[in-house]
């Protein structure tokens, strides 16, 4: 029986198992780039029931901040939790693209042909790399629920104070499983962490946007 391309999306009752506080913590100090705050929170997550999860959100960083941001945090990690470097995922190259269609398409549901099309009309390539990269080769990596990646994007980029790429991810979580007050959650700790009121305030008005949506529309 050939494995699934994506770890199976769980059933909303369990997320509260899966997201915890100290991930978003780490995603939202990254995105806000304050060494201090990413220090203390991976310090809080330093336990054996969060480790990998930890690795994963740091892992992805470099998807949105660039391969210097998730070294550094990598580097920071090894050094505050004295844990080796875990195994290498089984990459499978060739799976990357098949695989990102489905997690891309997962996330961005009714609007996935659209987001592709105008991807593709900024450049082809970065459409190409969007799917096969981003989605396939990272985002669709086991060792944590996409749900949880979601989330914990949605902190990073309420940090990061980038309000077009925090929409379509807000909607993201939402539609991949998420509960309004889960999201909610992910950007009140941004705003937490962040600690610049005005970044704090644009992203609130983006999750109020795209809750009052997905609310009229009878998403949630």
């Amino acid at each position: 029986m050939p494995r699934p391309l994506i770890p199976p999306l769980p059933h909303p009752s369990h997320l509260r198992t899966l997201v915890t506080a100290p991930l978003l913590r780490i995603a939202a100090a990254m995105g806000a780039r304050d060494q201090a705050a990413l220090e203390a929170a991976l310090q809080a997550a330093d336990r054996e029931d969060l480790a990998a999860r930890v690795e994963e959100v740091l892992v992805q960083g470099y998807l949105f901040l660039g391969y210097p941001a998730a070294l550094n945090g990598l580097a920071l990690w090894r050094r505050l939790s004295g844990r080796p470097a875990s195994a290498p995922a089984p990459d499978e190259p060739q799976e990357w693209a098949t695989r990102g269609a489905r997690v891309c398409q997962a996330v961005y549901g009714g609007q996935y042909e659209g987001l592709r099309e105008n991807i593709r009309s900024l450049h082809p390539d970065m459409e190409r790399w969007m799917v096969q990269e981003g989605y396939g080769k990272v985002l669709g990596r086991p060792g944590l629920e996409l749900v949880c990646r979601e989330l914990c994007i949605v902190a990073l980029l309420a940090a990061l104070d980038v309000p077009r790429q925090l929409h379509s991810h807000l909607r993201g979580a939402l539609q991949v499983g998420a509960s309004p007050e889960q999201v909610e959650r992910a950007v009140a700790v941004a705003a937490e962490v962040g600690g610049d009121p005005g970044v704090a305030t644009r992203s609130r008005e983006v999750w109020d946007a795209v809750r009052t949506r997905w609310t009229q529309k009878g998403e949630e």
